[in-house]
């Protein structure tokens, strides 16, 4: 397998002088192409924040990103923008799902904004993998937090991204919710061929990552 994801000595330091935080402090890893990685830590550890810099979400202070060996912060800011959507699917933990649009609309939206032709019989599928088909003309107020998180995935996985990344999809679960959506995340990933890179401070979830990458004050030390 060869490589998808890398980083080559990334940094993100905030503020200067004694009160500068490393965020991120010369962290280099490597992610390749299908693997489930967890990337874990305790709150304040730098995790997120390197997160958002894989997603191109967050410019670093020094160091690359290098998708498909293409460094990313080389690219204009509108080629970056197209690059993110094309290549990368998101699942927060607030789910960010537009409130005023239904289901379905949420799911395909990516791709309208994309001008992508759409896959309608790849996203049925998501959608009855991830056990939505009769909610698909609800609002995302109508629904339970687990549902909300399932339509965030659909939505990150119908537009055929090459990674996900996940940023504590089940910070706002309850722990049985929680194995739900990650074993769904895991079942989606390895069956559509996808990277995923899920942010968690829960170590028995990351227990079902493919390898599991510790922070410790913006640093891996493992």
């Amino acid at each position: 397998m060869k490589e998808i994801l890398e980083t080559r000595d990334l940094c993100k330091y905030y503020g200067e002088g004694e009160s500068m935080v490393r965020a991120v402090d010369h962290t280099s890893i490597q992610i390749k192409t299908g693997e489930f990685v967890a990337i874990v830590g305790k709150s304040g550890s730098g995790k997120s924040t390197l997160l958002h810099m894989l997603g191109g979400l967050d410019f670093p202070t020094s160091g690359n990103v290098l998708i498909g060996g293409k460094d990313i912060f080389s690219l204009k800011e509108e080629e970056l923008a197209v690059f993110r959507r094309r290549k990368i699917g998101f699942v927060f933990q607030a789910f960010n799902l537009m409130s005023s649009i239904n289901v379905w609309e949420n799911i395909v939206l990516p791709m309208g904004l994309d001008g992508k032709q759409m896959d309608k019989q790849y996203v049925m599928d998501i959608i009855h993998t991830l056990g939505l088909e009769s909610k698909l003309q609800n609002l995302p107020h109508t629904l339970s937090g687990g549902q909300q998180q399932r339509v965030a995935i659909a939505r990150a996985i119908a537009s055929k991204p090459d990674i996900i990344l996940a940023d504590e999809p089940t910070g706002n679960l309850d722990s049985k919710t929680s194995d739900e959506v990650v074993g769904l995340l895991k079942m989606s990933a390895k069956k559509y061929g996808q990277t995923l890179v899920m942010i968690t401070h829960d170590e028995e979830i990351a227990q079902i990552a493919d390898r599991i990458i510790i922070i410790e004050d913006g640093k891996v030390v493992e």
